[in-house]
């Protein structure tokens, strides 16, 4: 892997983390929730959020898969 490739894999290693970051913050909402600190519709807005950042994350990770697959036409090396 050249300095370039690299480069692009940490980048969408980053992007990925994204959503897992906000997956954390929704289940902490919902830790809340449970301990009756935060009100139920805003945990079941937050199981949505986690739903949908779970959603980005496989995404992301399967663009990964796509960018740095060798047999793609117009991969990165």
């Amino acid at each position: 892997m050249d300095d370039e490739q690299f480069a692009m894999l940490q980048t969408a290693v980053h992007d990925a983390r994204r959503p897992l970051n906000r997956i954390t913050m929704q289940a902490e909402l919902i830790k809340l929730a449970l301990e009756g600190a935060v009100p139920p519709d805003k945990a079941l807005a937050a199981l949505d959020k986690i739903i949908a950042g779970c959603q980005d994350c496989s995404e992301s990770l399967s663009q990964i898969v796509d960018n740095f697959n060798p047999t793609n036409t117009g991969n990165n090396e």
